[in-house]
């Protein structure tokens, strides 16, 4: 049990400083300190820094994938007993709308956010080639999953506006409830539930449109 609270202690904490400080800017002396661990403590349970940091991503990413997979799966799995082609707005709200509810889903998910999105935009690709290798499983099965709802759309322009919608979504959950306008004479920020409903009609008129 023991073992287990430092293991979970290490990794919360790295994900807390990659977040905030940066992967390379993290010194593992001041990790083990905000863990309460050893560096002998790392190496037992991870091996080095880069094997930490897939371990931190592993722990939050894995367990979304197989959640949004599992939807699409279902999506597909009706429209074939149906004898349909599967919706594409069905689809990407089994993607969407489990992503969009991580945010809130434990303590450290908005670290974890802010760990990806950091990544996403830094010149380092440390932690951006892990974060992409982890997800491109998921991201294939949605583009095949996509290209099955809408085979009138060339494969190459099918992949272009799934960027985009990931790059859409990427700011929604970095930005969380705060507006990228900063004024408080402009409307509030929306619930949960009406911003997924919105960002769900804005890219999918945006997927769907004509080649």
């Amino acid at each position: 049990m023991a073992q287990c609270d430092t293991k979970t202690r290490i990794l919360d904490g790295a994900e807390q400083l990659f977040a905030r400080e940066g992967f390379h800017n993290t010194s593992l002396r001041v990790l083990t300190n905000l863990a309460e661990a050893n560096l002998a403590s790392v190496n037992y349970h991870f091996g080095s820094k880069e094997s930490l940091l897939q371990a931190v991503i592993e722990r939050r990413l894995l367990p979304l994938n197989k959640i949004r997979e599992e939807k699409i799966r279902k999506v597909l799995a009706l429209a074939e007993k149906n004898s349909i082609l599967p919706g594409a707005e069905d689809l990407l709200r089994a993607f969407i709308e489990p992503t969009l509810e991580f945010r809130n889903s434990s303590p450290g998910a908005r670290d974890f956010i802010s760990l990806i999105g950091r990544s996403l935009s830094e010149p380092d690709e440390t932690v951006r080639n892990c974060f992409l290798d982890l997800a491109s499983p998921i991201l294939q099965v949605l583009f095949k999953a996509l290209h099955q709802a809408l085979p009138q759309l060339p494969p190459e322009i099918l992949i272009t506006r799934l960027q985009f919608i990931m790059g859409t979504m990427s700011h929604v959950m970095c930005m969380g409830n705060h507006s990228a306008f900063n004024n408080p004479e402009l409307p509030l920020p929306l619930d949960h539930n009406t911003l997924v409903d919105q960002l769900m009609k804005f890219v999918l008129a945006g997927l769907e449109a004509p080649k």
